[in-house]
C-alpha cells in the first residue's frame, strides 16, 4: 500500500505541474448534451466536511475547465489538460462548502475542441447542514476466491485524502507468513475500543483498548466455530459475535460468480472485562448471524434462517444439504431484549419477516436515534456482496413501514452498510461501477427519512478507483482515527506466545 501511495502522489505532482491556467472561457458555445464525467457526482447531496469531489471529463478536447459557484457568490475554478482531470484546491473547496452549508452549488464544465470552447449544461450539488464522521476504515482485498496475497486494514480521513495503514498482512515478513485480517469493529464510533480477526497463520482476535493491543484465542469446544461479524455494545465492554461454519461454492453457469454459504451459525456473547464467552443462541435447526446492538444497548438484532432439515446431520451432510438448498434459504431479521445488569436475553421477536416477502436479509444496522433499521435484502442467502438482487432497505421502527432506498440503490450489488454517528449519512459497498470491484458509496439520509443519490468516495486522482485493482470491504465510520501504530499492532499479531485464551461460561 505504501508503494502504491508513493506512486499516486508522484503522479499527482506531475499532473499538477502540467495543468493549464484555470480561467473560465468567455466565448464558449453551449453544448446540447450533458458532459460525461467520472465519478458520477451530478445532482448529489454532500457533507459540508467532505474532501473535494475531483472529476474526470470523458469528452473530446485538449483542455478543460470546471467552475463551482455558491449561492453566496464564492467560486472556485480548476483546469485540466487532455486527461480531463479536474482537481480542486482543498482549502478553497473547504471554504466554499463552509460558506454554502445547507445551500446549493452550481457546477459549470467547459472543453476546448478544434472548434473552440464548449460549455456543457450546468448541474447542482446540495451541501447538507450535517457533517459526516471524519474517518472511514475499510479492508482492501483482491476480489479473489480461494487465496489471498496482500490485504490490509486502512483508515481514510474523509475531510482530505490522507490514508493511514491500520494493519497489513505481509508487512515486513515472508510471504509464507501471510494470513487473513477481517471484521474490524468499533465501540460506538470510537477507535478507543476496536477489534479485528486474524485467520490462518498467527490466528486470533486482536482487541485494542486503552491504547494497548492484545491477541486473544476465542476458540472453545462449547462454541460452534470461529467468532465473526462482531458488534460492540454501545455502553458496556461486551461484544456479540456470530460463530459461523462457512464455505464457498462456484457457479458453472451463472452471472453471479460465487456463493458463500453458512452450514452452521450461532450467536455468542463475550465479556471483554472478564475474558469469558457464552452462547446466546445455539441451535441445530436455525442459522443465526450478523448480530447488531441497538443504540441504547437494550436489544440485539440479528438475521436467522430456519433449517429444520439440518437437525442430526454431520458437517459433511450439512454442507451437501446447504449446497442443495442455498437458493431457497431466507434469513429473517429478529431481535432479543437484553438486560445489561443480569446479562440475560429475552425471547426472539420478529422484526422483518423476509421469508413471507420471498427475500432474505443480512447486516441489520439501527440508526443512532433508534428509529430506523437499515438492512440489505436479496433474493436468498446472506452473503449479498455477490448477489445482483441485493439492495438497501429501511424499516421505520415507529410506523413499521419497510421500503427500498430507491435513490441510493443501483442495479448492481449494494450491501454492507454503516450509519454515521448523527444518522444523516450512510456508507455502503457497491459494485455499480464495473460489476467486479466493490467501492464505498456515500448517501444522505435526511430528517424526513428520505434517501438521496449515492456518490463514490472522493479521491485526489479521480481515476484512482479504476487503477486500484482491489475491492473495498466492510466500510466503518468513526469519529477519531486509530492511534495505535501499525508497528505495535503488527507486533501483537505476530506474537503467538503471548496469545490469551478466554473461558467458556
Amino acid at each position: 500500500m505504501k508503494h502504491s501511495i508513493f506512486f499516486i502522489l508522484s503522479a499527482m505532482l506531475i499532473l499538477t505541474a502540467c495543468r493549464p491556467e484555470a480561467v473560465i472561457p468567455t466565448d464558449a458555445t453551449p453544448a446540447k448534451h450533458q458532459a460525461s464525467i467520472y465519478p458520477d457526482y451530478r445532482d448529489i447531496t454532500l457533507p459540508p466536511n467532505i474532501a473535494p469531489l475531483n472529476i474526470m471529463l470523458r469528452e473530446k478536447g485538449d483542455e478543460f475547465v470546471g467552475a463551482i459557484r455558491g449561492t453566496d457568490g464564492t467560486e472556485i475554478v480548476a483546469a485540466a489538460a487532455e486527461d480531463g482531470k479536474l482537481m480542486f484546491d482543498t482549502l478553497a473547496w473547504r471554504q466554499l462548502l463552509e460558506k454554502n452549508k445547507g445551500g446549493e452549488l452550481k457546477v459549470s464544465l467547459y472543453a476546448h475542441t478544434d472548434k473552440g470552447w464548449v460549455a456543457y449544461p450546468a448541474y447542482s450539488l446540495h451541501v447538507a447542514p450535517e457533517p459526516i464522521d471524519p474517518y472511514l476504515s475499510y479492508r482492501l482485498i483482491e476480489p479473489g476466491y480461494e487465496i489471498y496475497r496482500q490485504l490490509g486494514l486502512y483508515q481514510r480521513n474523509l475531510t482530505n485524502f490522507d490514508v493511514q495503514t491500520i494493519y497489513e498482512n505481509n508487512r515486513d515478513f515472508d510471504a509464507d507468513e501471510n494470513h487473513c485480517a477481517n471484521c474490524h469493529n468499533y465501540q460506538n464510533y470510537s477507535t478507543d475500543r476496536m477489534l479485528f480477526h486474524v485467520r490462518a497463520k498467527h490466528g486470533g482476535t486482536v482487541m485494542i483498548q486503552n491504547g494497548k493491543a492484545q491477541k486473544l484465542n476465542m476458540k472453545s469446544d462449547s462454541i460452534l466455530s470461529s467468532t465473526v461479524y462482531p458488534s460492540w455494545h454501545p455502553r458496556y465492554n461486551f461484544v456479540a459475535f456470530s460463530s459461523n461454519q462457512t464455505g464457498q461454492a462456484f457457479h458453472i453457469r451463472d452471472v453471479q460468480k460465487i456463493e458463500v454459504i453458512d452450514y452452521g451459525s450461532d450467536l455468542v456473547f463475550y465479556d471483554a472485562d472478564n475474558y469469558t464467552i457464552s452462547n446466546i443462541l445455539k441451535t441445530e435447526d436455525a442459522f443465526e448471524t450478523f448480530p447488531c446492538w441497538s443504540p441504547d444497548g437494550l436489544r440485539l438484532y440479528y438475521c436467522v434462517a430456519q433449517v429444520p432439515q439440518m437437525v442430526g446431520l454431520d458437517n459433511n451432510k450439512r454442507i451437501s444439504r446447504t449446497m442443495l438448498d442455498y437458493d431457497s434459504l431466507h434469513y429473517n431479521v429478529m431481535s432479543l431484549a437484553f438486560d445489561p445488569e443480569t446479562r440475560q436475553f429475552g425471547s426472539p421477536r420478529m422484526e422483518i419477516n423476509c421469508d413471507s416477502l420471498g427475500m432474505s436479509a443480512s447486516v441489520p444496522r439501527i440508526s443512532p436515534d433508534g428509529r430506523y433499521l437499515l438492512v440489505t435484502l436479496g433474493d436468498f442467502g446472506q452473503f449479498h456482496i455477490w448477489h445482483n438482487s441485493a439492495d438497501l432497505y429501511v424499516k421505520d421502527l415507529q410506523t413499521g413501514e419497510l421500503r427500498a432506498l430507491k435513490n441510493a440503490n443501483s442495479l448492481a450489488q449494494d450491501s454492507y452498510h454503516t450509519w454515521s454517528s448523527n444518522g444523516r449519512w450512510m456508507v455502503f459497498s457497491s459494485r455499480r461501477d464495473d460489476g467486479s470491484y466493490t467501492r464505498p458509496y456515500i448517501a444522505y439520509f435526511d430528517e424526513q427519512g428520505r434517501d438521496h443519490k449515492a456518490f463514490m468516495l472522493p479521491q485526489q486522482d479521480p481515476e484512482q478507483n479504476l487503477l486500484l485493482l482491489k475491492s473495498y470491504n466492510v466500510p466503518e465510520l468513526t469519529k477519531n482515527a486509530v492511534s495505535l501504530s501499525v508497528e505495535e499492532i503488527t507486533k501483537t499479531v505476530l506474537d503467538d506466545a503471548s496469545i490469551k485464551s478466554i473461558t467458556y461460561k
